[in-house]
């Protein structure tokens, strides 16, 4: 009795664990690739629960042989849990990214309904051993360990350490062991022929080492897939607590990209910085305190030291890119170390908290953060938070934003322009560069003085030149978009201007 007792607690942890983190493993692959992570929570948790629900239904169609059928479901469930995060990732190298969703929600359900057989076919395995009420009440009590277990593992260890992808090969390994398990527990007791047994424990080992094979071959599968995705040879990528950072290189470039997104080509990246930080920076008659919430990589850093700057606060939330930002040597290059001088400080914070606590005041507060495509980084183009931020400039204080593309999302540069007016800043100046990696690209900077645009010379540049502030201002009539909703904390209204025009082009280019 001590035995299968041990054995019920065991094994329900382990199939609890795998249940909860599949959910978490496919949510996470669905919101890197489509954004909007709370919408791809959402529904997938949505449908993975609707489908749990039809599988516990479905379980009272198994009424012999139920060990049997447990270890085939383990099986099966490990089979598909394993490859779930690798069949993504081949989805989008290889099919049609509309129907990314499609078979997202397809493969959820198939793990769902596997998933809902496995606790009432446990508990009717052991219902000669315990009482129903103990044995409903011990496979519920283990099975929400289980997924307590795994729900404090995902974000603190297997996200930053092992990797989605990895992590879904591990725990469909576990499943197949708690089959493996089951099958050597109860091996005298499986009702079915010498042979069929002989033939299961062939499967199992089968799938072990398929698993333990893709285990192994994870660094060079990730290496063909990175290197079929982005145009140029991929020198180092790294997943860390926040994102999946990747940086390419050919021998005249070399590209940092976060979640699949560029961030900047080391070809044409000065065009970008320089109308990031000059502008702003030219119009404040003496700064000396500066914020950068943002731009960990350094090279916004590099514009800003050229002044005679007394501190600089870098706010970036992953430590990862900061450290890559000083121990890369082509990039360290090209930011210059500046990471390192006595008057940089960096914050490994969230943006938001970051301003929510300190008591420091700056004369320019520098916003090179990437775009919204996420809840998370669309609160930091929220009302609320350009009014805290304008909450900590010093008098005449200046903050510029980049506000996306003009072109490609406009809906989302106009609704930055929006909320920056909407918080509370007097005067905005949205103006906007061609940076060819990017195309054009759009920036809003905000104040409450009116400004006379001064451009210092002294300042050495390799793009921006007095002659651009004739014409970097100007927007056509029939490109100032109207009507548009500000960005709230609460209503992130910006994610969907940003979201919804990527769609249409990938739509179109489809």
């Amino acid at each position: 009795m001590m035995q299968k007792k041990t054995f019920l607690i065991f094994i329900t942890i382990l199939v609890g664990m795998c249940s909860i983190i599949y959910e978490l493993l496919i949510s996470t692959t669905s919101s890197y690739f489509l954004g909007n992570s709370v919408k791809q929570f959402s529904l997938i948790i949505g449908f993975y629960m609707a489908f749990m629900g039809l599988g516990a239904y479905f379980s009272k169609l198994f009424t012999s042989r139920l060990i049997y059928h447990f270890i085939i479901i383990e099986l099966l469930l490990g089979l598909v849990g394993a490859f779930s995060v690798p069949l993504c990732y081949l989805y989008i190298l290889y099919a049609d990214f509309d129907g990314f969703n499609l078979f997202v929600f397809l493969l959820i359900s198939v793990i769902g309904i596997l998933t809902g057989l496995e606790v009432p076919l446990l508990t009717r395995i052991l219902e000669h051993d315990y009482a129903l009420k103990d044995n409903i009440s011990n496979i519920l009590s283990f099975d929400y360990l289980g997924a307590l277990i795994a729900t404090i593992a995902f974000p603190f260890f297997l996200l930053p350490f092992v990797g989605v992808f990895k992590s879904s090969l591990f725990f469909g390994l576990l499943n197949i062991i708690a089959g493996l398990i089951t099958f050597l527990f109860f091996r005298n007791e499986i009702e079915i022929p010498k042979s069929r047994k002989v033939l299961m424990g062939l499967a199992l080992t089968s799938i072990v080492s398929i698993i333990l094979f893709s285990i192994v071959s994870t660094r060079s599968f990730m290496t063909r897939w990175h290197n079929g995705i982005f145009k140029h040879p991929v020198i180092y990528s790294e997943q860390s607590s926040y994102q999946d950072i990747t940086v390419t290189k050919t021998k005249d470039e070399f590209r940092l990209y976060l979640n699949g997104a560029i961030q900047f080509s080391s070809k044409d990246e000065y065009r970008y910085h320089e109308a990031l930080v000059h502008l702003p920076m030219m119009q404040h008659e003496l700064p000396k305190k500066v914020l950068l919430l943002g731009g960990g990589e350094g090279l916004a850093a590099r514009e800003i030291f050229k002044y005679p700057i007394e501190q600089l606060d870098i706010v970036d939330i992953d430590p990862a890119i900061t450290e890559l930002a000083n121990n890369m040597a082509i990039l360290k290059e090209l930011n210059q170390g500046v990471l390192e001088r006595t008057e940089t400080q960096v914050h490994n914070e969230d943006a938001f908290s970051y301003l929510l606590n300190t008591e420091s005041r700056y004369d320019v507060i520098i916003c090179d953060l990437p775009d919204p495509n996420t809840e998370s980084l669309a609160k930091l183009y929220s009302q609320a938070f350009y009014k805290l931020a304008k909450s900590k400039l010093n008098k005449n204080g200046l903050l510029v934003t980049q506000g996306t593309s003009p072109t490609l999302t406009p809906n989302a540069f106009w609704c930055i322009e929006k909320t920056l007016k909407e918080s509370g800043f007097t005067f905005q100046y949205p103006y906007q560069v061609n940076v060819p990696s990017f195309g054009n690209w759009g920036f809003i900077l905000a104040s409450d003085r009116q400004i006379l645009f001064q451009y210092d010379e002294a300042i050495a540049t390799s793009f921006l030149e007095p002659q651009m502030l004739n014409h970097i201002f100007y927007f056509p009539k029939d490109k100032r978009v109207k009507g548009l909703l500000p960005n709230q904390l609460d209503q992130p209204i910006l994610m969907e201007y940003y979201l919804e025009h990527w769609r249409r082009l990938n739509h179109e280019v489809r």
